[in-house]
């Protein structure tokens, strides 16, 4: 296998801020788009896309020289980002180091909160995707199964996932550190997705019992309250009604705010000098930026969350090291064997067709 074919590309928390990772989100519509100029292209083979609140990435295989070049240009009209806008915070890997990456993504070591579990169904998620789609071949079927046995066996012999590194956990320790007691605290949740569910389960068990629900999706709403034995809100009243709540949790996959600056300004003038806690856990953000800067209103976003976990993760740093050791072991290893069984050049196979591909490998040992 030559060591150009596999690539990922993108853009990570590493190197671009939670305003930056907004705009390159990429729509659904817009992906199905990419897949389609791709595929007419020929330019890759095969192809997995991982968008996620911190990342951004096409995992692929070329079919030619330009491959990669075709995939960025593509993502970047499709975002609107200026060719030197992307060439500054872009992730761009190929061969062994690009399987390297996908390994420690997959663990939850290259997270932004270091050892989170989300990731790994996220990942899981994106190769489904992929295969569904028909353009997971046999590079991707081996690399992706292969990503996800390790991902398995680092989280099983080593202490990675330690302590409170979820989004959802460190929020609610936000909440409890502002409130104490959660117990008498009014929380509405913006969101009925599985964010917006572990959130109201972290909070619960907590001693959170005030919750208020609130979604786009109206039986969504009612099916998961029910579940968690909390209130619901209309949609359209989640401003008109902030001045009831304690916390707010933002946590939808709107393409714009849904909570506004003012909305939570008028609320403020009601609260009778109380504290608002804002948790922005949605990218593109929930919240309006601008609410920050009310007097008695604490906002925080994913960075910013991230930046409270930083301790966590050092006091983890030597785990983390020890999870890398182990990834890199797997990755060579599999890097070995694919050049040993002399996988077929992706250029002598058709470009890659939507609905159309191989079945995926079984999960199972090299």
């Amino acid at each position: 296998m030559n060591a150009d074919l596999f690539f990922v590309l993108g853009a990570t928390h590493h190197d671009a801020p939670i305003a930056v990772r907004e705009k390159l989100a990429l729509a659904e519509e817009a992906e199905r788009a990419l897949h389609a100029e791709l595929a007419a292209s020929g330019a890759v083979s095969e192809l997995a896309v991982l968008n996620t609140c911190n990342r951004i990435e096409f995992y692929g295989v070329a079919a030619g020289s330009d491959a990669i070049a075709r995939v960025e240009d593509g993502f970047r009209r499709r975002v609107g980002c200026a060719p030197e806008e992307l060439a500054a915070i872009r992730l761009r890997r190929s061969g062994l180091e690009a399987i390297r990456h996908l390994f420690e993504v997959a663990a939850g070591v290259d997270s932004q909160m270091v050892g989170e579990n989300e990731i790994f169904g996220q990942v899981k998620d994106a190769y489904a995707a992929a295969v569904s789609r028909g353009t997971a071949g046999p590079v991707l079927n081996r690399v992706f199964q292969k990503a996800f046995q390790a991902a398995k066996h680092v989280r099983t012999h080593t202490a990675i996932s330690a302590g409170q590194v979820s989004v959802a956990n460190v929020a609610v320790d936000l909440a409890q550190n502002i409130f104490g007691d959660l117990a008498p605290v009014n929380v509405l949740l913006v969101g009925a997705g599985e964010i917006g569910e572990k959130t109201a389960r972290a909070l619960q068990s907590r001693g959170a019992c005030r919750l208020t629900l609130c979604s786009r999706s109206l039986e969504r709403t009612v099916t998961l309250a029910e579940t968690l034995g909390a209130g619901t809100l209309p949609f359209e009243h989640r401003e008109s009604r902030l001045v009831d709540f304690d916390v707010v949790v933002g946590a939808t996959a709107a393409p714009s705010h849904i909570l506004a600056a003012a909305a939570v300004a008028a609320a403020l003038r009601r609260r009778s000098g109380r504290p608002l806690l804002l948790l922005d856990l949605a990218l593109p953000r929930d919240i309006e930026p601008a609410a920050a800067g009310l007097a008695n209103v604490f906002l925080y976003n994913l960075d910013d969350l991230a930046a409270i976990a930083a301790e966590n993760r050092t006091a983890r740093a030597a785990e983390v090291e020890h999870c890398r050791q182990l990834l890199a072991e797997r990755a060579d290893f599999l890097w070995r064997d694919l050049g040993r069984r002399a996988m077929p050049r992706p250029e002598l196979r058709p470009p890659l067709l939507p609905g159309r591909g191989p079945a995926p490998q079984a999960d199972h040992p090299s």
